[in-house]
């Protein structure tokens, strides 16, 4: 059993992660995934918990929340009519191929692979929200398939990779194909679960080496759970305050911080 003198800093950082990520949820609107496996990966190796594996923890314990929040994020959206379920359901099983793929490449490779994978693509996605426009456009339409499947599954393949949700490739994805914002917005809070579920029960079953206390499989439980608990505190505010103010500078100042963590996580990566 480890001693409490080992798990009180450990249920201390994540508390304040979980509600870190809660606000910037509901004041922004961006998945929780983005922020909290960076979170998790410098607040774990500050703890001692590094080594080989470290980002399969990140990245499994970071879908399990998805996991709890999509659903709920998902029912709060259909109450008002944004949610395409067709979409949904064409892309379900794509979307679950991918995730499986993705799970299965992510607990072969080192940790330092997924670090290089988070940080190109955080940053790419960080770039782009801070300085897409809402006018670009790839078509009128979504593609018909087999191009919609493939998109999909890619999708979902490298949000499985980074331990995020479908929402921040989906949403700019079926923005540049004429897809209205909120309709984005709410029909990729739905990919969500469809990435995690597969993803997470894939992980369980994956062995960890010098693990944080409590992980079973890849994934933490006391991380897990404090943070549910936090984010499910704390987004309420985020949307009380997204009511107060303008976001969008806040959006953009968000974008440049991601931007930056992806940043630091490739110098790590290359030891500068």
């Amino acid at each position: 059993m480890p001693e409490l003198a080992q798990l009180l800093p450990m249920v201390a950082l994540l508390v304040v992660i979980g509600g870190i990520a809660g606000v910037v949820a509901g004041l922004l609107g961006v998945g929780g995934g983005i922020v909290l496996v960076p979170a998790f990966f410098y607040a774990f190796s500050s703890l001692g918990y590094g080594g080989p594996q470290l980002m399969q923890i990140c990245v499994a314990t970071s879908l399990a929340t998805i996991v709890v929040t999509s659903p709920r994020s998902v029912l709060s959206h259909h109450k008002k009519g944004a949610v395409d379920w067709q979409m949904l359901r064409d892309w379900g099983p794509y979307i679950v191929v991918g995730a499986l793929a993705g799970t299965l490449l992510a607990s072969q490779v080192k940790s330092v692979v997924l670090q290089v994978v988070f940080g190109v693509l955080a940053g790419l996605a960080g770039l782009y929200m801070a300085f897409g426009k809402s006018s670009w456009r790839l078509g009128a339409a979504l593609p018909g398939q087999p191009a919609r499947g493939g998109m999909a599954t890619v999708l979902a393949f490298f949000s499985a990779m980074m331990g995020i949700g479908g929402g921040t490739f989906g949403v700019p994805l079926m923005s540049l194909y004429s897809v209205p914002i909120h309709r984005a917005v709410a029909t990729a809070a739905g990919f969500g679960v469809l990435i995690a579920v597969p993803a997470v029960l894939g992980f369980l079953f994956l062995p960890i080496q010098n693990a944080p206390p409590y992980t079973l499989g890849a994934v933490n439980l006391p991380a897990f759970l404090v943070v549910i608990g936090s984010t499910m505190l704390t987004t309420p505010w985020g949307v009380k305050l997204a009511h107060a103010m303008d976001p969008k500078p806040l959006k953009r100042a968000f974008a440049i911080f991601i931007t930056l963590v992806a940043l630091n996580m490739l110098r790590k990566v290359v030891g500068w």
